[in-house]
């Protein structure tokens, strides 16, 4: 990106303090802020009913002015379950469907989440804006390059509301480090490190079988290749190509959004991806991976390791304390922003920043910092203000899009064996490169297609 465009993209933040930055919202209480008409609950459908659907409609109806009409999900058992968990917290049961088309032709919902696995995202969303819905799509939004824009044509064509769950773009202390970064308080920044690093070891392929009673094999396999249900793909879809891409577009995600955004860069200039998968198994993405991201004036780097299970997440207890920071060392989360003024330690969901400088003396120097909460309230508060008012939310699926497609690049060139790709930044096309552009946009199994026009 040039100093110009990352100039052009800051100077909102600058211009209009960080409260009023880019229609993002800061709430003491996000509980406490509802948009009009506040007499009026907003009426949701939920598509996939796993842990993480299951977690984010808990925490919908749990806010009081939202209600749940329908569940999908294909498996009847999980969305049972769950329709009956809503039941009491909302008053009264939603309806249970295996066809999320049926969450879609219900006239009272309102807006739908989508928690499907990573293949099915854009599938649904895409749907749920032809059928009049707003939507809160999951991270990540797509599964390739192709899919995020068709989910931009079909949010912008049908207006509707598009909210991707990168949590930490509604957290005030990320807010404040982008501003602070844009401010140039941390100098110059030319190279910043982006890790995910934990322990998710390798696994065996269990034989093919039939599908446990009460589960929808076809309709779960959706738009990927034809196979026979396999457990292995269901319990770990997340490494294996036709379903997702591994962890940097799993949980990498939420860092390679975060870090994207407070540097206030869009498009990489080429991209270069290495990496292996070293413990034997049945996974098809890294265990190893390191990515590097060229831009006209800064180099970024992507680094995931799979085998350290000594580097930490950001705990529940630092997520929630007012002033305990990670132990950086270690954190495996953790995003370095190196300016010529300093070091900021970054780190996503709640863990905070501080900034490092040198002095005189060898010993390194806290200079400022500013820890978080886990904002996962906030982004559900500006999604469904958003839903009311008609603002753009603080994850737009356009900025959801660009952010993963930088994972989605560093997998085609890790796919190609390494191969340094040339990125278009008007078309996000990689230049010259059939082979790469093979990777661009998948083949979709009948009937579970995306149209060309959406």
């Amino acid at each position: 990106m040039t100093n110009i465009h990352r100039r052009s993209f800051f100077t909102k933040t600058r211009d209009l303090g960080l409260g009023a930055a880019v229609g993002l919202t800061i709430l003491k209480n996000a509980g406490s802020v509802r948009g009009a008409p506040a007499n009026e609950k907003i009426t949701l459908g939920l598509v996939g009913a796993g842990g993480r659907g299951s977690n984010l409609a808990v925490d919908f109806a749990a806010r009081g002015d939202c209600q749940f009409a329908m569940i999908s999900d294909c498996d009847t058992a999980r969305f049972n379950a769950l329709c009956g968990a809503l039941a009491q917290k909302q008053g009264t049961a939603p309806q249970g469907a295996q066809d999320y088309r049926q969450v879609l032709d219900n006239k009272s919902v309102d807006a739908v989440i989508v928690a499907t696995p990573d293949h099915w995202h854009a599938l649904a969303a895409i749907r749920a804006c032809q059928a009049g819905k707003d939507v809160y799509v999951e991270k990540p939004p797509t599964h390739n390059c192709w899919e995020g824009q068709k989910m931009i044509a079909a949010a912008r064509k049908y207006k509707r509301i598009v909210q991707v769950g990168t949590q930490c773009r509604s957290a005030p202390y990320c807010m404040a480090a982008r501003k602070y970064i844009a401010d140039g308080k941390l100098g110059k920044v030319h190279f910043c490190r982006v890790f995910n690093q934990k322990s998710w070891p390798n696994f065996p392929l269990q034989p093919d079988s039939d599908p446990p009673a009460g589960f929808d094999w076809d309709r779960w396999n959706g738009p990927a290749p034809e196979a026979k249900f396999n457990a292995t793909y269901r319990s770990n879809w997340h490494h294996f190509w036709r379903y997702s891409s591994g962890d940097i577009i799993n949980d990498g995600i939420h860092q390679i959004d975060l870090a994207r955004w407070v540097l206030g860069v869009d498009y990489p200039q080429t991209v270069y991806c290495t990496g292996a998968r070293f413990e034997p198994g049945a996974a098809e993405s890294p265990d190893t991976q390191i990515a590097v991201y060229q831009f006209a004036d800064m180099v970024v780097t992507f680094e995931l390791t799979l085998y350290t299970d000594y580097m930490l997440k950001i705990s529940p207890i630092i997520r929630q304390a007012t002033d305990k920071f990670p132990y950086w060392l270690q954190c495996a989360t953790r995003i370095e922003i190196y300016g010529s003024e300093g070091l900021m330690m970054l780190g996503r969901h709640g863990g905070g920043w501080q900034v490092f400088t040198r002095p005189g003396l060898q010993e390194g120097v806290l200079k400022e910092q500013l820890k978080g909460l886990f904002p996962d309230p906030e982004h559900k508060e500006n999604f469904c203000q958003c839903v009311r008012s008609r603002a753009t939310p603080n994850a737009d699926i356009q900025e959801g899009h660009r952010s993963v497609l930088l994972a989605h690049y560093a997998t085609i060139s890790y796919r190609l064996g390494g191969q340094k790709l040339v990125i278009d930044r008007n078309t996000e096309h990689i230049v010259d490169n059939p082979a790469a552009m093979q990777f661009f946009k998948r083949e979709y199994r009948k009937p579970y297609e995306i149209e060309e026009s959406v």
